[in-house]
């Protein structure tokens, strides 16, 4: 099964490249960066892309791949599902087997240890992230969490991915606040990357 794409909507470039991320999180997050380091992704003709799950990569890079539109593509993905994005790159004829991650980096394509949210807690750290949750109004709310049974044992970066993750839009709203919160020059490297590949 396809899934939809919406059309490229600017009225300043051609789409020219597509930065593949997991969700809308990563979206959110990939865009707040660049338009912190000054850049503006749809008048350069770059669109990020949310893709629904990792595992749709296939189509993505068969659609905007050299098998498709022939654009510059690039993505972030999570260690653990490396092997999805290892196939998909090759069967969109991309790469060859064997590939190896600094062969994916080559490719613009970034590993999270976890996930993105992970990568931006180690980051910031600690105190940071309950200084931005503090400023939201949820710091009861985080704190309520901590508290709880099968959380009160688990490390505080634990604990802040579990409450982002929970609640209908939280990990949304969050994603850009905590990539306005960290310095430039503390990007965590797949973030930094990933927009370093489509100048």
């Amino acid at each position: 099964m396809t899934i939809p794409v919406e059309p490229f909507n600017s009225n300043t470039a051609e789409r020219r490249a597509v930065i593949l991320v997991e969700g809308r999180s990563d979206q959110i997050a990939v865009e707040t960066l660049a338009s912190r380091s000054g850049r503006n992704l749809a008048s350069e003709g770059v669109e990020v892309v949310p893709m629904g799950g990792i595992h749709a990569i296939g189509q993505f890079l068969t659609r905007f791949g050299p098998l498709g539109d022939n654009l510059k593509v690039a993505g972030l993905y999570d260690i653990g599902e490396e092997h999805v994005v290892r196939r998909g790159l090759v069967q969109a004829r991309l790469a060859d087997a064997p590939l190896s991650r600094a062969m994916m980096e080559d490719l613009g394509f970034f590993a999270c240890v976890l996930d993105l949210e992970d990568e931006l807690i180690r980051a910031l750290g600690v105190p940071t992230i309950e200084a931005v949750i503090a400023a939201e109004g949820d710091l009861i709310a985080f704190r309520i969490l901590q508290k709880q049974p099968e959380w009160r044992s688990r490390s505080a970066e634990a604990q802040l991915r579990r409450f982002f993750g929970s609640g209908a839009t939280r990990k949304w709203r969050y994603a850009g606040l905590l990539v306005e919160a960290l310095e430039l020059d503390a990007v965590p490297r797949p973030l930094r990357g990933v927009l370093k590949t489509v100048p």
